[in-house]
C-alpha cells in the first residue's frame, strides 16, 4: 500500500492481479487485446465527442502512400568514443549527500556511462524542475570529475502524479486532460496504481499526445536538462501506450496531425481490412519518429555535443505494430540520435534460465535486429539477468552482436545482478573495446526485416517475443502468460523470419539484419545473398532496390505463399512487385520452388514457410531450402566444427579477423535447469590469397584476465585451424599479413 490515503484501485483482470514490472507490461503488449480492460480509468471521451467531426472521406482501395522518411538521406557523422565504447549503469540519488557514493560505486564496477534516473517521471512545477536541475548539475560535475559520462533518463510521453487518484493531478488539475492520448473510441489513456510497478497505489499515470502542446512543454524541459552539462538525453519509450487502451492517438491533436499528413480522417475502428486504418498504423511509426528527432534537436540547440539515446522497447517482433514505435525508422536519421534497445527476457524473476534453444535464437535475433536497426550508430541495449551466470551469458550474446551493454537485474532497472560479475564483464569490454566496436562485419549474408510485412501479414493478438509462451513448472511471471498465441511460432511472418535466423545460427553462418525502413542500394552493397522471409508487403521504391541488387549479381531467397503481393500499406497488388525477378505471375499457380535468373543474379523462391518449419521442427530439409543458395553463392571464410548451439559472428579490423563465439549448448529443446557447460570446437579460417597467419589470440570474460592470449593453431594449405574450448564467450583474433 502507498503512504497516500484512499482505497486501492479496483481489481484488474487475472492477468494483472500482481503488480507488473514496467517493462513486463510494455513487453507483454497486454493492451493489444484489451487484457487490462478492468483497470480503473477516468470516464473519458468528452473532449473527443465534443470535437467537430471531419467530413467523411471516401475509402480508397489503398490509402495514399507515405512520404520518404525524415533524414533518410543523412550522411554518417562521427560519434564520440565514450558513446561508441559505452558500458552503462543506472545511477540515482535521494539527497545530495548520496551523490558521491553513487558515482564511486559505479566507477568501481567499471561503468563508463551513468544513466541518471531521478524524479523526472513525476509531475513537477517549473520551480521544482529548476531546483532539481541544479542537483543534476552537481551530480554531473561529480561524475565528470571521476571520468564518467552522464545521460539523463526522462520519460517522454508519460507523467506520474503522486497521490493523483484522490488528490491533485496533471490530468485533473493541469493540462493532462487536454493533452492526453486517446483511443479510437475517444477514451483517455490514463490509469491509476497497482497495475504497473512504477506507479504506486493511489498515483496517476497519464500518457500524453506528442501531437498536443505537451510536445513544446517537454522540449522546453529537454533544453533545461541539456543546460545542466549532462552528456546525453535518454528519452524513455515514446510510444502510444497500450497497457490499458489500444491504438492511440485519436485525440483531437492526433486527428488534426493525421489529417494534415495524409488528407484523411481517422479510421472509426481497428480494422486491418480498412485501408485508412492501415495508413493510420504506418502513420504512427513516422509520427513518433519525428517526435524523437525533435527531442534530439531540442537538446542540441543548447549543447551541440549532446547525444540522444531513445529507449526503444519494440524489437523485431510485432509489438511495434501496436505501440507505434518502430526502431528501424530512426536508422538513417541525421544527428547524434540512436537507441537504447530494451531486449527482454523470458521470466521476470528467472531471466533466461529456462530458455529453450529456439528461445535463445530469438534473443540472438533481437540483438542482431538492434544492431542492424541502429545502422552505423552505437546500439546500446539492455542486458537483463537474474543470477550472475545467466546474466553474463546474456551480456556475452549482446556484445557478440555488436551492442553496448546496459546491465540490470530483471524486472527493474535500478541495480546490477551482481557487482563482481558486472565489473568483470565491463573490464573485458574496456580491455577489448577496439576489436569489439571498431571492427566491421564480414557477413556476406543479410536477412531482411520487413516492417510492412510485420504490420500487415496475418495481423493477430500474438506479439511473438519468444517461442515458448508457457511457463516452466515453478516459474512465475512468464513473458507469454501461458498463451500459445503469443509464441512467434503462432505469428506466421515472424515465425518465418525467426526460423531463417535459426537456420543461419545453427549453420554457423555470419549474417546481418537489414531493416526495411529507408532501404537504399548502399545497404545491400556488401552482401552476396539476401534472405527475404515471407516478404509480402513492399513499396515500389523498395522493390526497385531489391531488383537492382539481383540485376547487379546478387542472390535473393524469398519464401512464402504471396511473394511481394502487397503494397507497403498492406493493399493487394494486381501483380507481384518482383514478378520479373521471381519469374512468376500472380494469376498463375505458384510452384513449390523455383530458381530464376535475372540480370547477373539469381532469385530462389520457396512457396512454403521453410523458416517457420525449421523454427518448430529443426528439419534439415527446410534448412537446405534456405541455405543451399547461401552455400553456393556466399560460402563463409570462417567455419566452425562443433555443436550447432555455438553462435558465430565475424568482423574485420585491419589485418585482424575477429570471431565471436557464444556457447549456448546448455539449452535444449525443452526448458531445464540453467548450467554452464564448456564446449569444444575447431575454428577454421580460409586465408586470403597470398596471406600468411602471424598470430592467433583468444580473449574471454570467463576468467580473471580479459587480455587476449596466444593459442595454438595449425595451417594446412590456405586454411588455419584453431582448437578451442568455449565456456560462455570467446573472442578469437586471427592476424594475417
Amino acid at each position: 500500500m502507498s503512504e497516500h490515503e484512499g482505497t486501492p484501485p479496483a481489481p484488474a483482470t487475472a492477468a494483472t492481479t500482481s503488480r507488473l514490472g514496467r517493462r513486463r507490461l510494455l513487453r507483454a503488449g497486454l493492451g493489444t487485446g484489451g487484457a487490462l480492460a478492468a483497470v480503473r480509468l477516468l470516464p473519458g471521451g468528452q473532449a473527443w465527442a465534443a470535437a467537430p467531426e471531419s467530413a467523411p472521406v471516401p475509402v480508397p482501395e489503398s490509402a495514399p502512400a507515405p512520404a520518404p522518411l525524415p533524414g533518410a538521406a543523412a550522411t554518417a557523422q562521427p560519434w564520440p568514443d565514450w558513446a561508441r565504447f559505452a558500458r552503462v549503469g543506472d545511477g540515482t540519488f535521494n539527497e545530495p549527500a548520496d551523490m558521491q557514493s553513487a558515482v564511486d560505486a559505479l566507477k568501481a564496477q567499471n561503468v563508463s556511462v551513468i544513466e541518471l534516473d531521478t524524479l523526472l517521471s513525476n509531475w513537477l512545477t517549473d520551480a521544482e524542475f529548476a531546483a532539481h536541475m541544479a542537483e543534476v548539475k552537481t551530480f554531473t560535475g561529480l561524475a565528470h570529475a571521476a571520468g564518467l559520462k552522464v545521460v539523463m533518463y526522462y520519460p517522454s510521453l508519460e507523467l506520474i502524479s503522486p497521490g493523483g487518484e484522490k488528490g491533485r493531478s496533471f490530468y485533473k488539475n493541469d493540462q493532462g486532460g487536454a493533452w492526453v492520448q486517446r483511443d479510437l473510441a475517444g477514451k483517455p489513456n490514463v490509469f491509476y496504481g497497482s497495475v504497473v510497478v512504477w506507479v504506486d497505489p493511489g498515483d496517476e499515470s497519464v500518457w500524453l499526445s506528442p501531437n498536443s502542446p505537451w510536445r513544446d512543454y517537454y522540449l522546453k524541459r529537454i533544453k533545461g536538462v541539456a543546460a545542466t552539462g549532462v552528456d546525453g538525453i535518454w528519452p524513455d519509450v515514446p510510444i502510444y501506450f497500450d497497457g490499458v487502451l489500444s491504438w492511440c492517438d485519436a485525440s483531437t491533436w492526433g486527428a488534426a496531425a493525421f489529417k494534415a499528413d495524409t488528407g484523411l480522417a481517422l479510421p472509426k475502428a481497428a480494422d486491418f481490412a480498412d485501408p485508412v486504418f492501415r495508413r493510420y498504423v504506418e502513420w504512427r511509426h513516422r509520427n513518433l519518429l519525428q517526435f524523437q528527432l525533435d527531442i534530439a534537436a531540442a537538446g542540441r540547440a543548447v549543447n551541440p555535443d549532446l547525444v540522444t539515446f531513445v529507449e526503444t522497447v519494440s524489437m523485431d517482433y510485432r509489438y511495434a505494430t501496436s505501440i507505434g514505435l518502430d526502431g528501424g525508422y530512426l536508422r538513417q536519421a541525421e544527428g547524434a540520435v540512436s537507441q537504447v534497445w530494451e531486449v527482454d527476457i523470458l521470466g521476470n524473476y528467472d531471466g533466461m534460465r529456462h530458455a529453450t534453444t529456439s528461445d535463445w535464437v530469438c534473443l540472438i535475433s533481437m540483438y542482431k535486429y538492434a544492431r542492424g536497426a541502429s545502422g552505423t550508430k552505437p546500439a546500446w541495449a539492455f542486458s537483463y539477468g537474474w543470477q550472475a551466470d545467466d546474466a553474463s551469458l546474456v551480456m556475452s550474446q549482446l556484445i557478440a552482436a555488436g551492442c553496448n551493454p546496459y546491465e540490470v537485474k530483471t524486472p527493474y532497472k535500478n541495480d546490477t545482478v551482481d557487482a563482481a560479475m558486472r565489473a568483470r564483464m565491463y573490464r573485458f569490454v574496456q580491455t577489448n573495446q577496439e576489436r569489439l566496436y571498431n571492427a566491421t562485419s564480414t557477413a556476406q549474408v543479410g536477412i531482411y526485416h520487413s516492417s510492412p510485412s510485420r504490420d500487415y501479414v496475418s495481423p493477430g493478438a500474438g506479439i511473438g517475443m519468444y517461442v515458448n509462451a508457457t511457463a516452466p513448472a515453478g516459474i512465475a511471471d512468464w513473458w507469454g502468460g501461458d498463451d500459445p498465441e503469443q509464441s512467434c511460432a503462432s505469428v506466421p511472418w515472424l515465425g518465418e523470419f525467426r526460423g531463417a535466423v535459426k537456420a543461419l545460427v545453427y549453420a554457423h553462418i555470419p549474417f546481418d539484419t537489414v531493416p526495411s525502413p529507408g532501404l537504399a542500394a548502399a545497404d545491400l552493397a556488401r552482401f552476396k545473398v539476401l534472405l527475404l522471409p515471407d516478404l509480402q508487403a513492399v513499396s515500389d521504391a523498395e522493390a526497385a532496390v531489391l531488383r537492382g541488387f539481383v540485376a547487379a549479381g546478387g542472390t535473393i531467397v524469398i519464401t512464402g505463399p504471396a511473394p511481394t503481393a502487397l503494397e507497403e500499406l498492406g493493399g493487394q497488388r494486381t501483380e507481384f512487385a518482383l514478378s520479373d525477378v521471381l519469374g512468376l505471375r500472380r494469376g498463375s499457380p505458384l510452384p513449390a520452388a523455383k530458381q530464376n535468373s535475372y540480370g547477373s543474379g539469381t532469385c530462389w523462391y520457396v512457396r512454403n514457410r521453410a523458416g517457420l518449419s525449421y523454427l518448430t521442427k529443426t528439419d534439415q530439409a527446410s534448412a537446405d531450402q534456405l541455405l543451399a543458395p547461401v552455400r553456393q553463392s556466399a560460402p563463409p571464410a570462417v567455419t566452425l566444427a562443433g555443436d550447432r548451439r555455438i553462435f558465430l559472428d565475424a568482423r574485420r579490423l585491419g589485418n585482424d579477423t575477429v570471431v565471436h563465439l557464444v556457447n549456448f549448448t546448455n539449452f535444449g529443446d525443452t526448458p531445464a535447469a540453467f548450467r554452464t557447460t564448456p564446449a569444444n570446437c575447431t575454428l577454421s579460417y580460409a586465408l586470403p590469397a597470398g596471406a600468411a597467419v602471424t598470430a592467433v589470440t583468444v580473449a574471454t570474460p570467463d576468467g580473471t584476465d580479459p587480455t587476449p592470449k596466444p593459442v595454438p593453431y595449425t595451417v594446412t594449405g590456405a586454411t588455419v585451424s584453431v582448437p578451442l574450448t568455449v565456456v560462455q564467450y570467446s573472442v578469437v583474433t586471427v592476424t594475417a599479413g
